[in-house]
């Protein structure tokens, strides 16, 4: 169960392809109601969204970490925004448990705005300045740097359960559009504590 719960970590840094890409989606707000299997989230984007979960849906807890976690040699994931000069500013930093290492590895634009981007790597060499840290991300075929603010969160993973999708928490639901538009989910992320996942 946890590695399964993990694993969804994984897969919130993925972007599908081909028909894929078209029937899945990252819904993002928070939880309405949860009544048996039925999830009810108010989308951030606005509206209230229906979506049934799988019996045996897996439920991930993201909670707080720190920067001081982020070490050369450490699996992480960073959502970033492309900057005018091609450089790379983090918005947020998940740390990955050394049982994900590799998971979603690589580089690939994102679904945080237009010019975000998702990099899966080893970090490398790291630079700590006063306003806070350059990251050497070294993945399969390639690198990037990015550069993290101090102000950042920065996450990672633990197995949460469904008592955890209570009102008002904040959700990232993985979600497929069947042909009925209806959506279904095996996988959520909830914020623990209050936590707004970043990701």
């Amino acid at each position: 169960m946890f590695y399964k719960a993990l694993l969804f970590a994984g897969s919130l840094c993925l972007v599908t392809s081909g028909s894929m890409a078209q029937s899945s989606t990252r819904l993002r707000g928070t939880v309405a109601s949860l009544d048996g299997d039925t999830l009810r989230v108010t989308a951030y984007d606005g509206g209230d969204k229906t979506v049934m979960l799988d019996p045996k849906a897996t439920v991930t807890a993201v909670i707080p970490s720190t920067l001081a976690e982020v070490k050369p040699g450490s699996f992480i994931g960073t959502a970033a925004q492309t900057q005018t000069d091609g450089s790379l500013l983090a918005t947020e930093v998940h740390v990955f448990p050394e049982s994900l290492r590799g998971t979603g590895e690589g580089h690939r634009g994102f679904d945080l705005g237009p010019k975000s981007t998702m990099t899966n790597g080893t970090v490398g060499q790291e630079v700590v300045g006063a306003t806070g840290h350059s990251l050497t991300v070294k993945y399969k075929g390639g690198e990037k740097t990015v550069v993290v603010p101090l102000n950042v969160p920065v996450v990672t993973f633990e197995a949460g359960d469904r008592t955890e999708l209570t009102p008002g928490a904040h959700v990232i639901v993985f979600a497929q559009t069947g042909a009925d538009g209806k959506l279904t989910s095996e996988r959520v992320a909830v914020g623990k504590n209050g936590l707004t996942p970043p990701m």
